[in-house]
């Protein structure tokens, strides 16, 4: 450590500091554009020059380090004058817009002109204008003259997204930030461009105009999406929700979020809402109340129960419904008298494990490995914010190692790459199962060859003390699930890595906690889909799009006697009968479960459009009419603490005795049948797939549907 004194002050720091960091340390603010935490050091705005003493000139205080005993002083009239300076230069061509500036109100520009700029300028020369860009649905570069050059925007695509999307062309007055040739920014964390950029330059193009920053109510939330956990800032003005921003949290998203979390909202305010209940008569749709939708739903229950048994009646759940919506749920279908309930609709393999299966480590511990193996994930477009931090840890040295069906553009260093076909994957893991017995002299859980590939695989994975075995959605959905699993758990136990899930969505961890998933005698979803049912309840699912089954699904749903859907959108019309609008996660109460099993409870962010009702109160209403008992809930928190009440309250994490990535399947090299079945990254879920921003940014395009293609033409 190196003491320096700051404004009269010791301050202990690390040696390699910056000033800029010990200023942090001793809760010092010094003005700055360019420098960003998370970021490189560019030293390119001046804006943070301090006066050090014996230094003949102020220096820039994010690019000079630390020297033992070194005298700082950021507050004396030298420094004052130097950032005084740097401010009239940045001014000069700075357009006089504040007043219809769409940063105004949270400019770092505008903040500091206050307590650093002059009440008039020297310069009497025309402003310097650079004609806009267009760079896609998602940001707006419509105001290039207001851009300081601070590069933020640059570094961040260059390091944290690891895709240098944006650069600085030309030189000195001429100095612009653009693309390559006029294409489009495409990277899944591009958003985060906007939040990071200190003055008006890059804005949110679906945002712009809506509202003044000082009009807009902020709430904290957690996304509803991947498995991360984002924390969200949900910033709302009369009841409609405006704009997504992250909340800061080191131990899970860091600063950022990724794209589908931030313009996911739009589909919330779209066309495709619904609003009130809705059944089908004579094939036609029409308008009901809530009491002539349920008493429709509570008698159809009854009346198929009495024909064809409770076996004859099962739900669909997506995973990316609330601890409480689930449970809930799984209580409804079990007080019936049927075990019929299941998430795992993508899956083609359906292994009942008896604790819930995981990140197998810490979100943050990503960041830091030494060597990480992926099985079956695109790993950048199915977690953005995981690939992120290990992008961080190959920035360290990590050796990164593939096992997929094509090699991966992960914008990241991968070191050993084994590309086979999905229906081989189980051979593959297998092989390079073979090469560390090998090295480790011990006998292989599989009799194989060894590949050049698997033995390098092998050598990265029996190095360093940090390593982890991550099984990705196509591995967790593959015909051969449990088989791979199994050799992973082998893998892990050899070179000590830890093994576990990606886990699909926002609450995969929370389902299988809440019960979603078939009982003794239940049905799995693979089975529900093959038109085993009578009676049919879809929650916050849309079977075409979320399922294996695919367009088979319509068709075997059809067949039942009555389909049930619970969702915010007119979802499911051409085989449903009955239309129940309940609340997305910003009209709701709930908790999601993210993958390495923190627990975190969110509440509504506006109020529920129309005649929407929150899922868990929709069920409970349901449930008290089909009197059923234990249903008695005046809340979601009172939801969630009955599902707690014997541990003592509900916990921060997942208590570990209830997480476990075992597997007690013997291990079939032979080739899977079918391919695994993966959402596109903005194919994920109803609420993704609704967006309009994010289905025509270039991944949208990609991946969207025949008809939703015609429709962005």
């Amino acid at each position: 450590m190196i003491e320096i004194e700051l404004d009269g002050k010791k301050v202990e720091i690390s040696e390699g500091s910056m000033v800029m960091h010990a200023a942090d340390k001793a809760g010092t603010y010094i003005p700055h554009f360019c420098y960003h935490k998370k970021l490189s050091i560019a030293a390119n705005c001046r804006m943070c020059l301090v006066d050090v003493e014996k230094m003949p000139k102020p220096m820039p205080a994010c690019a000079t380090p630390v020297t033992q005993g070194m005298i700082v002083r950021t507050k004396s009239d030298k420094a004052i004058k130097a950032q005084k300076s740097v401010m009239e230069f940045l001014l000069i061509n700075h357009p006089l817009d504040c007043p219809i500036c769409d940063q105004g109100g949270e400019c770092q520009l505008q903040d500091l002109a206050v307590g650093y700029g002059g009440s008039s300028s020297r310069y009497e020369e025309e402003k310097r204008v650079v004609f806009h860009k267009d760079v896609g649905p998602l940001i707006s570069m419509e105001e290039m003259s207001r851009c300081i050059h601070c590069t933020r925007c640059v570094r961040f695509g260059q390091e944290v997204a690891g895709v240098m999307e944006l650069g600085m062309s030309h030189r000195g007055e001429h100095a612009e930030i653009e693309t390559f040739i006029g294409q489009s920014i495409d990277s899944e964390l591009s958003g985060n461009m906007i939040d990071i950029c200190p003055v008006g330059a890059l804005t949110s193009k679906p945002f712009r105009y809506s509202a003044r920053t000082w009009e807009l109510s902020r709430r904290k939330s957690i996304s509803p999406h991947d498995s991360t956990g984002a924390n969200l800032i949900v910033q709302v003005k009369n009841n409609k929700v405006l704009r997504v921003v992250p909340l800061e949290n080191e131990e899970v998203n860091e600063c950022w979020i990724a794209d589908r979390d931030r313009f996911s909202y739009e589909a919330l305010n779209g066309d495709e809402r619904l609003t009130a209940p809705m059944l089908k008569q004579g094939g036609e749709w029409k308008t009901v109340d809530w009491q002539t939708a349920l008493e429709y739903v509570a008698n159809g229950l009854k009346q198929i129960k009495t024909n064809h048994g409770a076996k004859s009646i099962g739900a669909l759940v997506s995973p990316h419904s609330t601890l409480e919506e689930l449970h809930l749920t799984g209580a409804l279908v079990r007080g019936l008298g049927s075990e019929n309930i299941d998430y795992r609709l993508r899956n083609a393999e359906f292994e009942v494990a008896d604790k819930a299966r995981y990140l197998g480590t810490s979100i943050a511990s990503l960041s830091h490995l030494e060597s990480v193996l992926v099985v079956g994930s695109n790993l950048r477009k199915d977690h953005p914010l995981f690939a992120q931090r290990i992008r961080q840890a190959a920035k360290l040295g990590c050796e990164v190692s593939s096992l997929n069906a094509q090699t991966p553009d992960w914008a990241l260093p991968v070191s050993h790459t084994l590309n086979v076909p999905a229906a081989d994957w189980v051979k593959a893991l297998a092989d390079i199962a073979a090469a560390v017995a090998a090295e480790k002299g011990v006998e292989a859980p599989a009799a194989v060859a060894v590949t050049d590939a698997a033995r390098a695989i092998a050598h990265s994975l029996l190095a360093g003390e940090r390593k982890a075995i991550l099984l990705g959605n196509a591995a967790a959905h593959h015909a051969k699930a449990s088989s791979l699993l199994a050799l992973a758990n082998w893998i892990a136990a050899q070179t000590g890595a830890s093994v576990g899930y990606l886990t699909e969505a926002a609450n995969t961890v929370g389902a299988q906690l809440a019960g979603a998933l078939p009982g003794y005698d239940g049905l799995n979803a693979g089975q529900m889909l093959s038109g085993a049912l009578k009676a049919v309840v879809l929650l916050n699912t849309e079977p075409e799009q979320d399922s294996a089954a695919g367009a088979q699904a319509a068709i075997e749903l059809s067949k039942a006697d009555m389909v049930v859907t619970l969702s915010p959108f007119k979802a499911n019309m051409a085989f449903s009968d009955v239309l129940l609008p309940v609340a997305p996660f910003t009209e709701t109460a709930g908790t999601f479960v993210n993958a390495e099993g923190r627990v975190q409870s969110f509440h509504a962010v506006v109020r529920p459009a129309g005649e929407v009702r929150p899922a868990w109160k929709v069920i409970r209403v349901l449930a008290n009419m089909l009197g059923l008992p234990g249903f008695d809930f005046e809340s979601a928190q009172e939801v969630l603490a009955s599902m707690h009440k014997d541990n003592g309250g509900v916990p921060a994490f997942v208590p570990a005795v209830r997480l476990g990535n075992a597997s007690t399947a013997s291990i079939d090299l032979s080739a899977a049948t079918s391919e695994p079945v993966v959402a596109a990254i903005y194919q994920l879920d109803g609420t993704v797939r609704r967006a309009t921003s994010l289905q025509l940014t270039a991944d949208g395009r990609a991946n969207a549907t025949p008809s939703a293609q015609e429709a962005l033409a």
